[in-house]
């Protein structure tokens, strides 16, 4: 109720006025059933934009830290990503990155839409980053539909590092469903999961038009100045 209310009533429709993003291909995205947005990620506000523009609500994983701060601020912050059907997950690897796919796995398999972004992190310049190959385990062990979804222009919203967002019109592109049937029953090959994952930064890539650099974005970004990152 929270979340329908915060979505249709209370910001969904100031943010929705005020910035205007276009969208094209949303008649690709099953009105109902499981299904999986494989999504560029540019920016904070692409998990606000991309749910905004769906009838249906949209869940993502997120770190566990946006829900356990402290204080007001802390409180707040947990509010808003619960408010924007977001789940905590642990990303520190090993037995937690386990338990994220089951967590995946499981809100699939309530007939729900996942958002995931393949490359793990958010560009930290723009530029299409190696995807990780978890969101080709989730799609096989699911049988859900894969989506790509591009966000456009919202690293120009909110650049990495700011706090106010610019009013500007983003953009949302909605690619045909990617079929990776012919993969069935091969989620244990470490080749398949990569050949998967690498088709989907493909589209990505195509859609999004960004220039593709076949390194991992934490890779990147660990290298910047923390202030920047």
């Amino acid at each position: 109720m929270f979340y329908w209310l915060m979505k249709n009533l209370v910001i969904g429709p100031i943010l929705l006025t005020v910035f205007r993003p276009w969208v094209r291909g949303i008649e690709n995205v099953p009105r109902s059933g499981p299904v999986i947005l494989a999504s560029n990620h540019l920016s904070f506000v692409d998990s606000i934009f991309l749910p905004l523009v769906l009838d249906r609500r949209v869940v993502f994983l997120a770190k566990s830290d946006y829900f356990t701060g402290r204080g007001l601020k802390g409180w707040l912050t947990k509010m808003f990503f619960e408010a924007s059907g977001q789940l905590p997950i642990d990303r520190s690897g090993g037995k937690a990155s386990e338990a994220s796919l089951n967590t995946g796995l499981r809100v699939l398999a309530e007939g729900r839409a996942l958002g995931i972004y393949p490359e793990g992190t958010r560009s930290p310049d723009g530029i299409l980053y190696r995807g990780r190959t978890g969101v080709a385990r989730m799609i096989l062990e699911s049988g859900a539909p894969v989506i790509p979804v591009a966000m456009i222009d919202t690293e120009k919203v909110m650049p990495i590092g700011t706090r106010v967002p610019k009013v500007l019109r983003p953009g949302i592109v909605f690619g045909e469903p990617l079929d990776f049937s012919r993969f069935a029953g091969m989620e244990g090959d470490r080749f398949v999961l990569r050949s998967i994952t690498d088709e989907i930064m493909y589209e990505l890539g195509r859609l999004s038009g960004q220039e593709y650099r076949d390194v991992y974005a934490t890779t990147v970004r660990d290298k910047r100045p923390a202030h920047v990152r």
